[in-house]
């Protein structure tokens, strides 16, 4: 609005803003909302992601079935991630009952603490049989039935990303691809075992995968299984 001044102008000053009204005026900041971690005092949802893995060990009667549900935490955010809440096994086999109830509500109640959890798949493997471990299908050496289930575990953490899985390049597999065509076509006589195995019958254990798919060419110890070489 316009205000005609008839008076003469003996001075002036310019009127500063009032804070308070500013402030009043001022569009309200949202705070940003931290991402939920995982931790034991959200409760369980009614809906969890499962997926079940069967492995059968020749040190029990029937196949063992292990379950591990995940939770989803901030769902349709870019903070959402997919982390374990629960583990259950199941089998018809009621020698190894006790103790492995025992072994699923421990790893369950880790899993629900949150933090890293993937330091069980180690303390899990590290477990020995005193009578001895076994191979499975494939070569792959176990040392104990927990191995074997910890091994189920560290597989089911890559599978949701909380683990890193090494995988080789093309070219390595191109190698390696060569070298057991190298030494099969050098050893022409294969056995049962060999037949049983994905891998030559004399190849020997690797350290490094617990595989028996280690060879020697050309007096290089090669694994065929995850590329560990002794020539580097």
């Amino acid at each position: 609005m316009t205000v005609k001044i008839s008076n003469k102008i003996v001075g002036y000053r310019v009127k500063k803003a009032d804070p308070e009204a500013a402030a009043e005026h001022q569009a309200p900041v949202h705070a940003e909302t931290k991402p939920v971690q995982m931790n034991e005092y959200i409760e369980r949802p009614d809906f969890l992601l499962g997926t079940t893995y069967k492995i059968k060990p020749p040190v029990a009667e029937h196949a063992m079935y292990i379950t591990i549900n995940d939770i989803l935490l901030n769902e349709g955010t870019d903070h959402e991630s997919r982390q374990p809440y629960e583990v259950f096994i199941n089998s018809k086999s009621m020698e190894h009952f006790q103790w492995v109830i025992a072994l699923t509500r421990v790893i369950s109640a880790v899993f629900r603490k949150g933090g890293d959890v993937t330091f069980l798949v180690e303390e899990l493997r590290s477990v020995y049989d005193p009578n001895g471990g076994y191979f499975k299908k494939g070569g792959v050496f176990m040392p104990s039935l927990v191995a074997e289930i910890g091994a189920v575990i560290e597989k089911h953490l890559k599978a949701i990303g909380l683990l890193e899985s090494e995988e080789m390049s093309e070219t390595t597999k191109r190698i390696l691809a060569e070298k057991r065509a190298e030494f099969e076509a050098s050893h022409t006589t294969a056995t049962n075992d060999e037949k049983a195995s994905d891998y030559p019958a004399n190849a020997t254990m690797c350290g490094k995968c617990s595989t028996k798919a280690v060879i020697v060419m050309d007096g290089c110890a090669t694994c065929l299984s995850c590329g560990d070489s002794k020539c580097g």
